[in-house]
């Protein structure tokens, strides 16, 4: 079958660009409500930035302990919680997990559903009739094709759909016109977890919790930024009058445990400060090499001066850069600062959050620390934000939502993007159940819906 020359693969009902943290979760959500739907994805798995780009932990977004979004977010975490080797901690914040186990579990979420799922394969192009998308063009292994769908979610992240469909968008800090750093993520293993627990713990308070299942594996974290007087900037000093590690590597330095994974560490680093724009390829392709450089001396940082790194060797590192901030649609509704801050409730809110404005900012930058809620109190993103101006049939889902520089650094977590995929994912379905575009479904049934599948809202 073709269509003006190009072959279609196939036509669904809807189509989910981008198979990451939102995305995953908005093929499954649609595909619960019995509407065919294909996932496109790039990598070889689901799961996007929590799988490729080892982005673990998700942040935290409690109130006493209650996670604030429940839905298919909290299932995950259930289902990780039940597998042999535990891989997510049943202490401590119930978002630190295994990766790998993630993968395997996403896989069988969208089966169950029934997904169907394309792996490497791209978007590159949308296939428009006035203010309607037709369908997308996609590169696959067996060449550029169409796929047409009657709603389109674009979870890429960086908006890629939306932008080629000519919805407006924002990008970066307003002020310094930079976006947020990036980062190469690693996990080294061979460690020996107990020695580096007790060093820490020699040095001071620290976050050491020793697992009631599994007391030999215990949960730590540490971190250094250059000038906080924390307990390893003495450590990262001696390496860099040594040759082994630069100044720019103790910007940020953070090394944390992970369930299901003995004798393994995950760093939330390097992070990345030059050329940091997510949708240049140029920049996408130096920060994997830059990375690479930096995890060669950090490892080699960690062998020489952290007790219990002695016989590290590295076990992996992220095959997908972590980008923390890109293009952000403009949408029916634009979440700011002031929302965040002030606890703004909505008629039509999809997710509930307390985690504060995170903004990593660049060397010379001023800024960079944690703006945070009232003790207590969340506020919500509203469904409108997830709905592009100009385009009919298309959602958007995660950190490419409709929201300010600000505000995008506190909605942007797991959590937040899970949700944002659930109810992109459901008003998709409802939206084709009602003959009407996803802009005319009404937000407040949509809320209803979610609470009847799980959400708290």
């Amino acid at each position: 079958m073709y269509m003006s020359g190009i072959r279609i693969f196939r036509k669904v009902d809807v189509l989910v660009v981008g198979g990451g943290t939102a995305g995953a979760i908005a093929a499954i959500a649609a595909g619960r409500e019995k509407t065919s739907t294909l996932v496109l994805e790039e990598l070889g798995f689901l799961g996007g930035s929590q799988t490729g780009a080892l982005v673990t932990p998700q942040m935290p977004n409690l109130i006493a302990h209650e996670p604030l979004n429940g839905g298919i977010d909290l299932e995950i975490q259930q289902r990780l919680a039940s597998t042999r080797d535990a891989d997510i901690w049943k202490d401590g914040n119930p978002g630190w997990f295994n990766p790998e186990a993630l993968k395997f579990l996403l896989d069988d979420m969208a089966f169950e559903a029934g997904v169907s799922v394309l792996f490497f394969s791209s978007f590159e192009d949308v296939i428009m009739e006035g203010s309607k998308i037709l369908g997308v063009l996609a590169h696959l292994k067996s060449g550029c094709q169409a796929i047409l769908a009657e709603r389109i979610i674009d979870a890429t992240g960086d908006g890629d759909v939306a932008f080629k469909a000519g919805v407006p968008f924002e990008s970066g800090d307003a002020r310094t016109k930079q976006n947020q750093p990036f980062s190469v993520r690693f996990h080294l293993g061979g460690v020996d977890l107990d020695k580096f627990a007790s060093f820490l713990e020699a040095l001071g308070p620290c976050d050491v919790l020793r697992s009631t299942e599994t007391e030999h594996v215990p949960l730590i974290h540490t971190a250094m930024v250059w000038g906080r007087e924390w307990p390893l900037e003495p450590f990262f000093q001696k390496a860099v009058q040594d040759g082994i590690l630069r100044q720019s590597d103790g910007n940020y330095f953070q090394v944390f445990t992970m369930p299901g994974r003995p004798g393994e560490v995950a760093f939330n680093c390097p992070r990345i400060s030059e050329n940091i724009d997510g949708t240049n390829p140029q920049h996408l392709s130096d920060a994997q090499r830059t990375g690479r450089q930096a995890i060669r001396r950090y490892t080699e940082f960690c062998r020489r001066y952290i007790p219990g790194f002695s016989r590290a060797y590295l076990a992996l590192s992220a095959p997908m850069v972590g980008v923390r901030e890109s293009r952000r649609i403009l949408g029916e509704y634009y979440l700011t600062a002031e929302d965040v801050l002030t606890g703004k409730k909505f008629e039509d809110a999809i997710a509930r959050s307390n985690y504060p404005i995170d903004i990593h900012r660049n060397p010379g930058e001023e800024g960079g620390q944690l703006t945070k809620l009232s003790p207590g109190s969340f506020y919500e993103i509203p469904y409108r934000c997830l709905v592009p101006k100009k385009v009919e049939n298309l959602l958007v889902a995660g950190r490419c939502l409709s929201a300010s520089f600000e505000a995008q650094g506190s909605a942007r977590i797991q959590p937040n993007c899970r949700a944002m995929g659930e109810a992109a994912g459901l008003a998709a379905s409802l939206s084709l159940q009602e003959h009407i575009s996803p802009r005319e479904l009404d937000g407040k049934k949509l809320r209803q819906e979610l609470i009847f599948r799980g959400g708290r809202l």
